[in-house]
C-alpha cells in the first residue's frame, strides 16, 4: 500500500512538473505546433516537393526575420513602461539605410566609420523623441507618429526617391556571411538524412550548438542557485530538469538544421549577443527593473524615488539605437537602400511583443519571448508563402493572432485580479 501511494505521489510530481513547464514555455510549444502544422500542410500541398523544415528554408526564416527580432528587443523596453510603443521605427530604418548607402557607396567611406556614424545618427533620432516624451510629456504615441511620418520624408528626400545599390562585400559580409566559411570540396561531402551536407560545415556548428547548450545550462543552473540564496520561489528541481532537457534539444535540433545548410549565419550571432546583453540587462539589472517597476506603477515608482523621466527617456533613445541597428542588417540583406525600406516594420514588432507575451499595459514581458514572438511571426509569413496564400489573407491572420494575443493577456490579468 505505501509502495503504491509512493508510486502516485511520484507520478503526480512528474504531471506537475511536466505542466509547470509547459506554463512557463508556452509560447515556445506553440511556435513548434505551428511549425509542424505547416509542415503537414505544406507537404500535401506540393506533394512532398516542399518542406517548411528543409534546412535551407530555416536559414531563410532567420536570415529574413532578424530585424524583426532585433527591433522586437527594442519595443519591449517602450512597451514595458506602460504599454507605450514606437511608430517611428520604420521610418528610422529607412533614414539610417537611405544614410548608410550614402555613406558607404556614394562617399566610399570606410565601412567602420560609416556604421559608427549610422549608430550616432539612430540613437539622436531616438533621443529626439525621448526627449519630448519624457520632458516635455508629448504621448509617445503623437511623437512617435510625427516621426514616422518626419524621418519617412527625409528619407526620400536623401534618396532622391531612388535606391543605392549595390553594397561592398566587405560590408555585405559583415551580416550575410556564415561561419565556417569557404567552399565546399567534394572530399568533405558526406550524407545525412538523405542531403549531400559540407562535413566540416556539419562538425563546426554542431561543436557551437554543443556549446551553446553548456552555456545554456551554467546560467540556468547559477540564475536558480542566486534565486534560491535569495529567497525567491522557484520550480521544483524535476521541473527544472525537464525544462534544461526540453530546451537544449530545442537548440541542438535548431542547431542540426543550419549545419545541413552553409552553417551558423553570422546574423544570428549579431541577434545572440542583442538578446542576451538585453535579456541580462532587463532581468539582472537596476535600471532594467525599473522599466517594469514604472509599467507597473508610475506613480508609485516615482514616489520610491525612481527617475521615471529618465527611464522614458533612455527607452526610446535606446530604440533609435536598436533601429539603427535594424536598419544596417536590412540593407546588407536586401543589398540596397531603399525609400520604401522599413515599411510596417513598427507593426512586426509591436507584434512580436504582445504575441510573446509582453502585457498591452505595460510592467510584463521578457526579451526572450519577444525573440519566440518574433520567430512565430517570421513562420506564419513563410509558412502562408510556401502554401502560396494571398498577401491580404496573410495580414488578415497576423491581425487575428494579435488580438488574441492582447485579449489573452487581458483575460489573464482579469482572472488574476478576480474581476
Amino acid at each position: 500500500m505505501a509502495n503504491t501511494n509512493k508510486s502516485s505521489s511520484s507520478l503526480d510530481s512528474a504531471v506537475k512538473s511536466v505542466k509547470s513547464v509547459f506554463k512557463g514555455n508556452t509560447m515556445i510549444f506553440v511556435l513548434v505546433g505551428v511549425m509542424l502544422l505547416f509542415e503537414f500542410l505544406i507537404s500535401a500541398h506540393s506533394d512532398g516537393n516542399s518542406h517548411l523544415f528543409a534546412p535551407a528554408n530555416i536559414t531563410n526564416i532567420i536570415r529574413q526575420n532578424a530585424y524583426v527580432a532585433i527591433l522586437a528587443t527594442g519595443m519591449l523596453l517602450c512597451i514595458l513602461t506602460g504599454g507605450n510603443i514606437d511608430l517611428s521605427v520604420g521610418s528610422v530604418v529607412a533614414l539610417v539605410g537611405a544614410l548608410a548607402g550614402v555613406f558607404i557607396v556614394n562617399l566610399g567611406m570606410p565601412i567602420w566609420l560609416a556604421i559608427c556614424l549610422c549608430l550616432i545618427i539612430g540613437t539622436m533620432i531616438g533621443a529626439f523623441h525621448g526627449f519630448f516624451i519624457a520632458f516635455v510629456h508629448i504621448p509617445p504615441f503623437i511623437t512617435t507618429l510625427a516621426g514616422m511620418l518626419l524621418w519617412r520624408g527625409v528619407a526620400t528626400i536623401v534618396l532622391d526617391g531612388k535606391p543605392i545599390a549595390p553594397f561592398p562585400e566587405k560590408y555585405l559580409n559583415l551580416f550575410e556571411s556564415f561561419i565556417p566559411s569557404g567552399e565546399t570540396l567534394e572530399e568533405n561531402e558526406i550524407e545525412v538524412f538523405g542531403e549531400i551536407v559540407d562535413k566540416h560545415v556539419l562538425m563546426v556548428t554542431m561543436i557551437i550548438s554543443i556549446i551553446c547548450v553548456l552555456a545554456f545550462i551554467v546560467m540556468e543552473v547559477i540564475s536558480r542557485q542566486k534565486k534560491i540564496k535569495n529567497n525567491y520561489t522557484v520550480s521544483s528541481g524535476t521541473s527544472f530538469a525537464v525544462k534544461l532537457v526540453f530546451l537544449s534539444l530545442v537548440i541542438l535540433v535548431f542547431g542540426q538544421f543550419l549545419a545541413r545548410d552553409r552553417g551558423l549565419p553570422v546574423i544570428l550571432i549579431l541577434l545572440g549577443i542583442i538578446i542576451a546583453a538585453y535579456g541580462y540587462f532587463t532581468q539582472n539589472t537596476v535600471p532594467g527593473r525599473y522599466l517594469y517597476a514604472i509599467g507597473g506603477n508610475e506613480k508609485a515608482a516615482r514616489l520610491s524615488g525612481v527617475n521615471t523621466n529618465k527611464v522614458m527617456f533612455f527607452a526610446y533613445t535606446n530604440m533609435g539605437f536598436i533601429a539603427a541597428v535594424a536598419a544596417l542588417v536590412t540593407i546588407a540583406r536586401l543589398n540596397s537602400a531603399q525609400p520604401t525600406a522599413g515599411q510596417n516594420y513598427e507593426m512586426d514588432a509591436i507584434a512580436s511583443c504582445f504575441i510573446g507575451g509582453a502585457s498591452a499595459y505595460g510592467g510584463t514581458g521578457t526579451v526572450s519571448g519577444a525573440v519566440v514572438g518574433a520567430i512565430f511571426m517570421g513562420v506564419l509569413n513563410n509558412g502562408m508563402s510556401i502554401l502560396g496564400v494571398d498577401m491580404n489573407w496573410q495580414r488578415a491572420v497576423k491581425g487575428l493572432v494579435l488580438l488574441l494575443a492582447v485579449l489573452f493577456d487581458v483575460a489573464s490579468k482579469r482572472k488574476r485580479s478576480g474581476k
